[in-house]
């Protein structure tokens, strides 16, 4: 969320740069100005209104311990006129308050000036693209045909217990996952990330903090009864985990790391985009979350990077970096790299991580803020990052390491797997 004083000081220049997204937001940010600007008209009025009835109340004390009551009196009808304003201006701030808060709710983070042009993933531009050495036997299949054949992850079964989208594991597969999970969270761990294990249900103040709500609330699974959402991410719990927190400066870098599984609805997804592993609705995923202060937020967010690219590297996987341009990033993010691997057996590139600097975009919402010896407390930066999510990793290295005679484990793997193949 924008602070109201960023958009009045700033209005022009975050409404150019909104275009980015093929927003255009320039009447809504004057609509928060106005509405800002009526709220403080009428707390000025109010506050008046208190400091007249003060002293009203004094004055009519002191005639009354005078003996003057008929001039008291008259003071008291004064007095009833205030209390009732006072009333009026009290509901009606509220009123404001509320709706300025749905307003800036519906602007999303400004872009960085660095974020390219552009509608779609298609204009995303790639940054950096690794060797590609992939070179499948005649007869090598999708993953979806190689779980099948390996008896490793059942999809149908899937179905059958829940719906689909949601796989079950099995066997050597099963091992996979764990081993993957495992890998992620020591390698964060020598990285200087802090394990945590976090709830997988959020109440809505959570949804709120991180930017979920209101703007992803129907791909969330909601709970009604009880009013709570399954996470689509660990960003979101451990996020959270600093709402309404004064950090000291020397208490920087916070750098924690999660695994979870995570519950996306993928309303409107279909095609060969949702086969076999591509787009899941419960998937697990370990995570990396930062809070810096803003001047070391984007070194920050290349040290993210580096560290993402170090794990495909590790697990032999091809890969590409894709810096996100305007109409592809997400609400909440001011600058967004994609990382994506190559997927041989389908002959197409999936993304793997996204990795994102939020700038004090989620921190205003949190009210997470730093303070610096006697200097006022500043909002922080916040960043997080997929290190990584499991479906394409093992779909790609189902497809990219299958030979005739099984399916080769990378060797950064097999001390956490335990086997060399799957066969």
């Amino acid at each position: 969320m924008l602070l109201v004083n960023y958009i009045r000081n700033h209005k022009e220049e975050i409404a150019e740069r909104l275009k980015l997204r093929n927003l255009d937001a320039l009447d809504t940010l004057e609509k928060i100005i106005s509405t800002d600007d009526e709220r403080k008209s009428k707390q000025t009025t109010l506050e008046a209104n208190n400091a007249e009835s003060n002293s009203i109340a004094k004055t009519i004390a002191e005639l009354f311990r005078a003996g003057k009551g008929a001039e008291a009196n008259e003071l008291k009808n004064r007095s009833t006129e205030l209390k009732t304003s006072t009333k009026d201006l009290t509901e009606s701030i509220v009123t404001l308050e509320s709706d300025l808060k749905e307003l800036l709710y519906t602007i999303p983070n400004v872009p960085n000036k660095i974020v390219p042009a552009g509608n779609s993933d298609e204009e995303n531009e790639i940054i950096f693209e690794s060797e590609n050495n992939v070179k499948l036997h005649n007869g090598a299949q999708p993953h979806w045909e190689l779980t099948d054949k390996y008896d490793i992850i059942d999809f149908e079964l899937g179905v059958k217990i829940t719906g689909a989208g949601f796989p079950v594991y099995k066997g050597k597969g099963a091992k996979l996952q764990r081993a993957l999970i495992n890998f992620f969270l020591e390698e964060a761990e020598k990285a200087g990330y802090m394990e945590i294990q976090p709830p997988i249900l959020i109440n809505e103040a959570s949804g709120y903090g991180t930017g979920q709500l209101p703007d992803k609330e129907g791909q969330m699974y909601h709970d009604a009864g009880d009013n709570l959402f399954m996470i689509p991410t660990a960003e979101v719990p451990v996020t959270n985990m600093y709402r309404n927190v004064i950090l000291k400066k020397d208490e920087l870098p916070i750098k924690n790391t999660a695994y979870t599984p995570c519950f996306r609805r993928e309303a409107g997804s279909y095609g060969s985009d949702v086969r076999g592993l591509n787009r899941l609705h419960q998937f697990d995923k370990v995570e990396i979350v930062r809070i810096e202060d803003s001047a070391n937020s984007y070194k920050a967010l290349d040290e993210m990077v580096a560290y993402v690219k170090s794990l495909l590297d590790k697990l032999e996987l091809p890969y590409r970096v894709a810096k996100l341009c305007g109409g592809d990033l997400g609400f909440t993010s001011a600058l967004t790299y994609d990382m994506e691997v190559y997927s041989a057996g389908q002959d197409k590139w999936l993304e793997v991580s996204s990795i994102s600097n939020f700038e004090s975009f989620q921190a205003n919402r949190l009210k997470l803020r730093i303070k610096d010896g006697d200097a006022k407390p500043q909002l922080a930066h916040t960043l997080n990052g997929s290190a990584l999510a499991l479906p394409r990793i093992v779909a790609a290295l189902l497809e990219n390491n299958q030979t005739e005679n099984g399916i080769k484990i990378p060797k950064a793997l097999v001390p956490y797997t335990r086997f060399e193949m799957i066969d």
